[in-house]
């Protein structure tokens, strides 16, 4: 991608010094997980003093998963991982470029997003964020928690390397941002709460949600091809073997794992293609309705 020119989104809450600490108390996963280590060391007064050590080292940003496979397990390549975060916060510029071009023509005013750029594990308004759970939007802070790591993932374990590759994970949470603005998420959960228990129902509408944000990722995709000029040879190939490398079928045969359908919460490999591709072609919002 052609990005040397761009502006950087300043809408980056950028934590990755942390590594997974916080101003804030642990949650309730974490203290799940915790729970084991901490309650022998409550009998004595030894443990209390550990206790004592630790909660002040997490208030410092040390992670304390990160003993337990909730960290980042390997070294950073900082001057790497500084090239990364300033793509993607050029990335997350443009993403901001399009969409407040685009929804007002539907009577949206586009709220800007703000990316959280993390390693290991830290905070969210969902919850607990940890790099095994990947990329991924909390509506209900309206952010993006993105652990850098995730891209040597995607390159080595998915075999889908490249730099549009990155540019369409991020352009897919952000196109969960924009159903969020679109009032769709609180529809769809609105939904699943009325089925209850019916968790095949709940993951057919999920996959609906997760194909129309690569639809979304697809129309950002357009733009940056037609009218920034972003793109180069090979861009569009690079994003199309990521969405289909990440298909639940796809994700289920390197498992090992039975292809199960009713488990399927962001579709078919085939499926994510057809949906960026349609996003990228058309570049119209319109034909983004995955739940026609």
């Amino acid at each position: 991608m052609r990005m040397d020119d761009e502006r950087e989104s300043r809408n980056v809450d950028d934590r990755r010094a942390s590594s997974g600490g916080g101003s804030g108390l642990p949650d309730a996963r974490t203290m799940m997980i915790l729970w084991p280590i901490i309650r022998p060391l409550l009998r004595t007064k030894l443990g209390w003093a550990v206790i004592a050590l630790g909660v002040v080292a997490y208030m410092a940003g040390f992670n304390p998963l990160a003993f337990m496979g909730g960290g980042s397990p390997k070294p950073v390549d900082k001057v790497k991982d500084e090239k990364e975060a300033v793509f993607i916060k050029k990335v997350l510029a443009s993403t901001e470029d399009v969409w407040k071009k685009i929804l007002p023509q539907y009577g949206i005013r586009y709220k800007e997003p703000v990316m959280v750029l993390y390693r290991g594990s830290t905070h969210s308004g969902c919850g607990h964020a940890s790099a095994q759970m990947g990329p991924f939007y909390c509506p209900v802070d309206q952010k993006v928690y993105l652990d850098l790591g995730f891209f040597d993932a995607l390159a080595k374990q998915h075999n889908a390397p490249g730099d549009f590759a990155q540019a369409y994970v991020l352009a897919h949470e952000i196109g969960h941002h924009v159903q969020n603005m679109q009032g769709i998420l609180s529809k769809v959960q609105k939904a699943k709460q009325q089925w209850g228990g019916s968790s095949a129902k709940s993951n057919a509408l999920q996959v609906r949600v997760e194909l129309q944000a690569d639809c979304y990722a697809g129309i950002w995709g357009y733009y940056a091809k037609n009218r920034f000029h972003m793109l180069e040879p090979g861009d569009m190939e690079e994003a199309l073997n990521a969405a289909g490398s990440i298909g639940d079928d796809t994700l289920m045969k390197q498992a090992g794992r039975t292809v199960r359908p009713d488990a399927f919460t962001h579709g078919t490999s085939a499926q994510r293609v057809t949906w960026f591709k349609r996003g990228f072609e058309t570049g119209d919002i319109r034909q983004c309705n995955t739940f026609q």
